[in-house]
């Protein structure tokens, strides 16, 4: 099995309840467990600012999923929970991100990995601080993003269990 990390993200309807039904649907995947759930915290939104404040989280998984595969899934998933992309950055029921897979590093249309603009962002970096304590993962080392991202803005929501 591989280790995969997945960044969640939402901001309308029940938030939690759409993080934790994140959480279980990824869970059911064929060939994957959650091994890992990261604290929710609550941001502020990022892009377009003239939204509501989302709440963030991120999971590890061991998956036999390919990461198109693992990818295609999360997309699914969001699909199912209603997700609408009107434009970019718009307010979402559900964002779920596929962030780092193994030691894979791929470039292709649908899918950069590791993913490209992880570093630059509080709502990702501290809750995978939170499961990826070291924030080394085979190759990649975010512990500089981590020291410099402004955590303005981040605060903890509640604490997850699997």
């Amino acid at each position: 099995m591989k280790k995969a990390y997945i960044g969640i993200g939402t901001n309308i309807g029940d938030r939690l309840y759409n993080i934790r039904n994140a959480v279980r649907a990824l869970g059911l995947l064929p060939g994957t467990q959650v091994t890992k759930v990261s604290s929710v915290y609550e941001t502020d939104p990022w892009g377009y600012t003239d939204q509501d404040d989302f709440l963030n989280a991120c999971v590890e998984v061991e998956t036999n999923l390919s990461p198109k595969a693992l990818l295609g899934a999360c997309l699914g998933i969001e699909a199912a929970s209603g997700r609408e992309r009107p434009f970019k950055n718009a307010p979402r029921i559900l964002d779920i991100d596929l962030l780092l897979y193994e030691d894979v590093m791929m470039g292709e249309p649908e899918l950069v990995l590791p993913h490209p603009r992880m570093h630059e962002r509080p709502f990702v970096l501290i809750p995978l601080k939170d499961i990826l304590e070291t924030l080394q993962f085979d190759d990649i080392n975010l512990k500089e993003s981590y020291k410099n991202c402004d955590k303005t803005g981040v605060n903890k929501y509640c604490d997850m269990n699997i």
